[in-house]
């Protein structure tokens, strides 16, 4: 089976719209485009190039797919090693994408799911192949979190509230257990947390008991000895 992994940049108050720059996703009066460049450190890319192994594929929405399709097959040589190292490894990857409107695909390796898409990430996950991760892609990620689909979580826990915009966890997210898998701290403040799907909701009760008579008459006798 294989793994479906979340890797989604949030703010303190949940919201993961449009981490990269004003223009990335305006929808709903968002303002607040860009809130996670000025935080990114040398540990932070050396960890999001070791998070893209050699091999693994990709599952994205139209519009971080379009994002991405207008940058990463043109970083040609760029003199930032790592850079260049995850423009190679996103391009290489077979990627697969979410649209009802997109007609075709150019960006190479992609492949159109177009219609029954929790059906047919489902199969996908039966096939043999590496482990497929999702960027970004907000709309896509409440179906898969909504049929169970999500096997891993990388957060990237940025020091910044935005008071609104879309969250990872909307309504109707499945209920679920998860398990702290890693987590480091980047200098810039930025916190850095996977998390392992771990079966259902633990419940418990944190109600004090409630006393007997005999005990409250105990409690009053204590308090009138003094």
């Amino acid at each position: 089976m294989r793994k479906i992994i979340l890797n989604t940049f949030l703010s303190l108050d949940g919201v993961m719209q449009a981490p990269g720059g004003p223009e990335e996703d305006p929808t709903g009066g968002f303002v607040h485009g860009g809130w996670s460049v000025s935080y990114w450190d040398e540990m932070m890319m050396k960890i999001i190039d070791a998070s893209m192994p050699q091999q693994f594929d990709l599952l994205l929405g139209r519009k971080t797919y379009e994002i991405f399709a207008a940058h990463w097959p043109f970083v040609k040589n760029d003199p930032e090693k790592l850079n260049q190292l995850a423009a190679d490894k996103l391009n290489g990857a077979r990627k697969y994408v979410v649209s009802k409107t997109l007609s075709r695909a150019e960006w190479q390796n992609s492949v159109l799911i177009k219609s029954d898409v929790a059906n047919e990430i489902a199969k996908l996950k039966k096939q043999d192949g590496p482990e497929i991760q999702v960027h970004g892609s907000s709309n896509l990620i409440q179906t898969l979190l909504k049929n169970d689909l999500v096997d891993e979580i990388r957060l990237w826990i940025f020091p910044v509230v935005l008071g609104g915009g879309k969250r990872l966890f909307g309504d109707g997210a499945l209920p679920a257990g998860w398990k702290l898998m890693d987590s480091k701290a980047s200098a810039t403040g930025v916190l850095i947390a996977t998390y392992e799907r771990a079966g259902e909701v633990p419940q418990g009760s944190a109600e004090l008991e409630t006393p007997t008579d005999a005990e409250l008459a105990r409690r009053k006798k204590m308090l009138q000895e003094g």
